[in-house]
């Protein structure tokens, strides 16, 4: 019975620990919340501009090329660390197929910048 309580005793206080963290957490929220809220401060705020009534009008393809450049180059860079932790295993190939990638990366976001994607004026 004792070796069963010492096996299990981490996780018990793993769990307390995260039961006392979570509880304070929430009971911060409610010590720093705003009492009187002002309807600057709580006002929905997205993008740069107020937030609108309808959610049928049309934005501004900037707003999509930016979000569109956001996740490639996100996903570059999730690509880019396990390629660097598994380099020594994957070789020359391994090394030559990532230089492709970002290659073809580096071209689209050169064609972007040319063609003014990111320019906001």
């Amino acid at each position: 019975m004792l070796e069963l309580l010492t096996e299990y005793l981490p996780i018990v206080i793993f769990m307390g620990l995260c039961l006392v963290i979570g509880l304070a957490l929430m009971l911060s929220a409610f010590i720093i919340a705003i009492r009187h809220p002002d309807p600057a401060k709580v006002a929905a705020y997205e993008c740069g501009f107020d937030a609108f009534d309808d959610a049928r009008m049309k934005f501004d393809i900037r707003f999509y090329l930016v979000s569109i450049l956001f996740i490639i180059f996100d996903l570059e860079v999730a690509f880019l660390f396990p390629w660097a932790v598994s380099l020594k295993e994957i070789g020359a190939f391994g090394f030559w197929s990532m230089m492709v990638f970002l290659g073809v990366l580096t071209i689209g976001f050169a064609y972007e910048w040319r063609k003014g994607a990111l320019e906001w004026d």
